[in-house]
Formats: C-alpha cells, structure tokens, sequence
C-alpha cells in the first residue's frame, strides 16, 4: 500500500473541507472526568465574528470556514469530522465555597493539532445543557460572548498569555436572563481547559489513581521535559505557581481585573481563562472591582495576586497524595513551593515595571521608586494606561498629577535613575513605549460596542474596536478616539457573569 498516497488523499481532503485535525487525548481519559453528549442544534446561526488570522495560524481552511458549512460547524449543528464532543467536569472554589461544577454550557468539541504539532481545544460556549447545567439553560447572550471575543483578543494583543475566539454566531433564538437577549455562541481555543476545578473535582471522588492519571495526563499534555524530574509532580506543582506568578503580573502591567479568579477559572496551562465579569482599570486604585457579584473585593485589582496564591493552595491539597507517600513530608514540600510564590511574584512585577519605566537594570532602590509613582497616581485620581503612556511619550499634560509637587520631585528621581544605566535615554523610550499600550479595552468603548450589537445587530463598532485593539502600541487617530479616558469615573461600572 502507498501511504504517501495515502497521506497525501488525506491532505487533499482536508484542504477542501475545514483543515480541522482532531485527536482527542482527553476524551481517552476516565469516563469519570466528562461527560459525552452533542451540541443542541440551533434554529437560525448567523455568523458574526470570524477570526481569520487565527483560523489561518491553526493550519485551517479559512475561506471553508467562513461560508455556510463552518457556520454549521461553529454553531454546533453539525459535528466536524473525528470531533468527539464532551463536557468536562470540574469543582470549584467560587468565592471561597467548594462547588462540584462542570460544563454547564459548555462542549468541547476535541483537540485540534496544527501543522506544527501544536495541540489546541476547540470549545463551543453557549452550545446548549449538559449534566452539569445545573438548572441553567446552557444557552449564553451574545453581550458576553462578544465582551470575550474582544477582550480575549485584546489580551493576546498585548502579549499576555490567553484563550483565544475563532468565531462568534447568532442562534436565531433568545435567551432569558433579567431581560430577553440574543443568543449566541463562542468557538473558543485554549492550549487546554485542565484547571485547578477539574483536580479538585477528581480529589474529590478520592480516588489517588484519578489524581495520578490527571497529574501525569498534565505533565504529557503541557510539560513533558518535567517526567524526567526525581518528583514529577512537585516539579508541575512548582512550573504551575511560576506560570500563575508571571500571568497575574502581567495582568497587574495593564491593570486588568478578571473579576472572577475561582479554582475552576485557574487554567494549569498558565493561559487567561473565563472572561465573564472583566474589566480594565482607568484610575489607579488597587481596590477597585467591577464584578457585581463580589461584594467584599475579594477578587480587587490588589487582591489578584495573593487570590493567585489562595488558588495554588487549593491545587498542592489535591497533589498531596502524588507529592510523598508520606503526608506530612507531602505537606511540607507543597508550603516551600507555595511560600515561593510572593517573590516569583515580585521579580516578574518587578520586571514588568522596570519596563514601564525604562529601566534596563536593577538597583535597590526601584521598587521604593515605582511605589512613590503609584502613590502619587492613587492621591491624584490619575488614570494608569494614560499616564505611563504619556510618560513613554515625553508628555505631560496639564493634569494633577503631573502639577503635584511629589509627583515633581519623583520625576526628577526617575531622570537620574534612567541616568545612570548605559542605554541611552532613547532606547529607555523605545522600552517604555512597547510595554506601555496606547489602547486597551476601555469598558466605555466595550460597552458602546456591545450596546450596538445586541441592541441593533450592528457589528460595526465591535469590529472597529477588534482592528485598534490588535495593535495596541500603535499611534494613529483611531488609535486616538480609542485611547481617550472617560469624562465620568469608573468607579460605578459593574461588569457581570453573563449566567
């Protein structure tokens, strides 16, 4: 037999249909671990958002996808070619309660491997109930799943690890929530969507061989060059807090505030996950908070990284069993691990700032530096992306912040600081201007887009905002009408779970 012809019929076939490549490694797992079931087709999709740059990355058939039969696909009414929809299951602690979870409106169609060999989840967001709706309609509005279609993208943009969107449609059907609204549905691609949740779901049914099956699934899925470690599963415990500390302070550099930071919303992969209540910060408050539905800041802008250390917590309880066969020597391995994760923390913050602010090198001295900075922005009501914007851009405009006397005396500081390393002052602004965006997702602007979208079916301003946001260290005027601040405080903004 002729296998290259074989292989080569192969290609040819996928080439006219959607390029996808599926092979389901986690569907191969307990059947503990999800559920199989189909997506509920859908009266009436219309497709509204496509990603083609992605589309084209992932080594698929973007003109194939964005006609008629890539509609079917994302709107679940047709199943591509060796998909094996499942639901995962999952637990969580949302807010600080343990919950067993799962996919309640959720299926992931399978993996999908580029040309490349880069292994991807494909997942349908609104795509129907599955056992573990719990009461829910398993339906999603297309306010939210347009809100993580635009800010998912934005934070790729900005260089910080994130699921992805391929595409947003219209089911043609409503939904109930406090109001009726359209229904939609997210295609969305993640390295994977192995969380804390789906270990502490497993811990859960007590059975030490689920969590050694997960455990290893991980380390094969995400970090082979780790199974050769003396302890495979500590050094996965240690490469998983090293992720988180280097993703929450990214966040931290953009001031963004994901708003909903459970067990289950913590991806092991070290990607952004869950985009329901966030939002981006415009005044400087470590103590801001935007989801309606944390009333005691749990999850504030300041919280986020000791919440990212609660969180890994909860993860060293359920690898107890894999850690030492001896508990207290278990438990004593994951606190040394866990009580590392405020300085990862810091040095990459550190690092970031450094950034922000031009700096090459390190002295003693930076973080009081940076410190006094943020102080004079918290007393001055001062915006955060604008003012290392204009600091980037040798800009000071008449405002507060830049008249306030400390501010003065710290900016003097921050000059002979930039003084003394041995790149030039130039090369410090070309630093500062590609780590300090001119654009993020304003919510005033997010919300206008989305207000047109659900409200009158216009996609206009959303598509506008996804072209300024791709690029977001960019100058131009309509990078300009984007980056403006608005004229009333965000304090009152709420953002919400879209459930």
């Amino acid at each position: 037999m002729n296998h290259n012809k074989l292989n080569a019929n192969k290609n040819n076939n996928k080439a006219v249909h959607g390029g996808w490549n599926f092979d389901n490694t986690y569907a191969r797992l307990p059947e503990s671990f999800y559920a199989r079931l189909n997506p509920v087709p859908v009266r009436d999709p219309n497709m509204v958002l496509f990603n083609r740059a992605l589309a084209e990355s992932l080594g698929l058939n973007a003109q194939f996808l964005e006609g008629d039969e890539g509609l079917a696909e994302f709107s679940g009414n047709r199943i591509p070619e060796n998909a094996e929809p499942i639901a995962m299951a999952y637990a969580g602690h949302q807010f600080g309660s343990f919950t067993m979870l799962g996919d309640g409106r959720v299926l992931l169609l399978g993996e999908h491997v580029t040309p490349d060999g880069q292994r991807f989840d494909i997942q349908l967001k609104g795509s129907g109930q599955t056992p573990f709706s719990r009461r829910g309609d398993g339906r999603a509005a297309l306010g939210p799943m347009l809100r993580e279609y635009i800010i998912s993208e934005a934070m790729h943009a900005l260089g910080i690890p994130t699921t992805r969107s391929l595409a947003a449609v219209t089911t043609g059907e409503p939904v109930f929530r406090e109001t009726t609204l359209p229904g939609a549905i997210l295609t969305r691609v993640a390295a994977s969507h192995i969380r804390v949740g789906t270990f502490e779901y497993v811990a859960n049914l007590d059975e030490k061989e689920s969590i050694k099956i997960l455990a290893h699934y991980t380390l094969n899925r995400h970090y082979p060059h780790l199974k050769a470690h003396e302890n495979p599963c500590l050094a996965l415990f240690k490469t998983v807090t090293e992720r988180q500390a280097f993703l929450v302070a990214r966040w931290q550099h953009v001031g963004f505030i994901h708003g909903v930071m459970n067990t289950d919303n913590m991806s092991l992969c070290g990607e952004t996950i869950d985009y329901g209540p966030c939002a981006f910060m415009d005044v400087y408050d470590p103590s801001t908070v935007f989801s309606s539905i944390d009333h005691h800041g749990r999850y504030a802008y300041g919280n986020q990284p000791r919440m990212a250390q609660w969180n890994l917590a909860r993860f060293a309880e359920t690898l107890l069993p894999v850690l030492h066969a001896d508990q207290n020597q278990a438990i004593d391995l994951a606190k040394e691990v866990l009580a590392s994760f405020p300085e990862k923390f810091q040095a990459f913050w550190l690092a970031g700032m450094r950034a922000k602010l031009g700096l090459f090198n390190d002295e003693a001295d930076d973080l009081p530096l940076i410190d006094s900075l943020l102080s004079c922005m918290h007393r001055n009501h001062a915006d955060y992306t604008s003012t290392f914007r204009d600091l980037s851009l040798e800009i000071l405009p008449d405002k507060p912040l830049f008249r306030d006397q400390n501010f003065i005396e710290w900016h003097k500081k921050w000059q002979e600081r930039m003084a003394r390393q041995p790149e030039s002052m130039n090369v410090s602004r070309e630093l500062m201007l590609s780590s300090n965006p001119a654009v993020i997702p304003r919510n005033h602007r997010v919300e206008e887009a989305l207000e047109e979208a659900v409200e009158r079916g216009d996609l206009t301003k959303a598509r506008e905002l996804l072209q300024v946001l791709s690029d977001p260290y960019a100058e131009s005027p309509l990078h300009l009408k984007y980056s403006s601040v608005p004229e009333t405080s965000a304090g009152a903004y709420q953002t919400f779970c879209g459930t």
